[in-house]
């Protein structure tokens, strides 16, 4: 397993070097919706299929967080960059949040768009039974979707959700997963990290909103940010992707370490 490569896609020509990880329901087209309006110039995006998604969808594996997270710095090291930002969106957060952990100073910038804290997030029986039969119950997966957008979309894109869902992941790993980003905690292992961390929230997510990310990512991060997006739930890429976009890139630009290797 040593020899394996995330697979992935390179996006612009920037300096400026970011890898992004996508959550627990799609693989990297997840970033399908902000793909044509990232600054190109500014940035070089690697967009990634974890184990057991995409591309990747047959590949053995862990299924957890820090397994994902070393196979990002091994994607990191093949593509020569030796400092780089990260964006996890979701269960991708924890990943990413594990990255930091690992190479501190490798990271120069992190975005956790609706992020799984690094304590994990333990459910109650009502939505662990909800999300553990998730893989095999497409139903449930739509249920999920609709729950963490606030009940607001329309039926036709909960489906085409699904379908994608479905399409992108093999059941085993998406299983595997869960007991991961929910159950692991590593708080202790990047609590005062003064590494530049923003997180971005949808007011309409009624798990992982500004209050739950206030009580841990900006306790966590002695340099951290909090945008809330208003019309956004739990997929801000596909809801308010514009407001996404200018949201990350401004503050990735903020960033003051000078220019990446790569």
């Amino acid at each position: 397993m040593a020899s394996f490569v995330l697979p992935h896609a390179l996006h612009g020509a920037g300096s400026h070097k970011v890898i992004a990880v996508h959550g627990w329901f799609a693989d990297r087209s997840a970033f399908d919706p902000v793909r044509a309006d990232l600054d190109r110039d500014a940035f070089q995006y690697a967009l990634v299929d974890l184990r057991g998604y995409g591309e990747a969808k047959d590949a053995a594996g862990a299924y957890t967080t820090g397994e994902g997270a070393a196979d990002v710095l091994a994607l990191a090291n093949r593509l020569g960059w030796d400092r780089f930002s990260l964006i996890g969106h979701s269960m991708g957060a924890s990943v990413v949040q594990r990255v930091l952990a690992a190479a501190p100073r490798r990271v120069r910038r992190m975005v956790g768009i609706s992020p799984v804290p690094a304590s994990g997030l333990p459910l109650p029986p009502q939505q662990w039974e909800l999300f553990s039969s998730a893989a095999h119950t497409p139903e449930n997966r739509r249920a999920i979707i609709d729950l963490t957008t606030g009940g607001q979309r329309p039926a036709a894109w909960l489906d085409r959700m699904v379908r994608r869902s479905l399409e992108c992941s093999d059941p085993k790993a998406f299983r595997s997963w869960l007991d991961s980003w929910s159950g692991e905690g590593f708080a202790a292992e990047v609590e005062g990290s003064a590494v530049p961390a923003l997180a971005v929230t949808g007011t309409l997510d009624p798990a992982l909103n500004a209050e739950l990310t206030r009580q841990t990512w900006m306790q966590w991060y002695t340099r951290s940010e909090l945008v809330e997006l208003p019309s956004a739930g739990h997929y801000a890429m596909d809801e308010t992707p514009l407001e996404l976009i200018r949201a990350v890139e401004d503050f990735l630009r903020a960033d003051e370490g000078g220019t990446a290797a790569g």
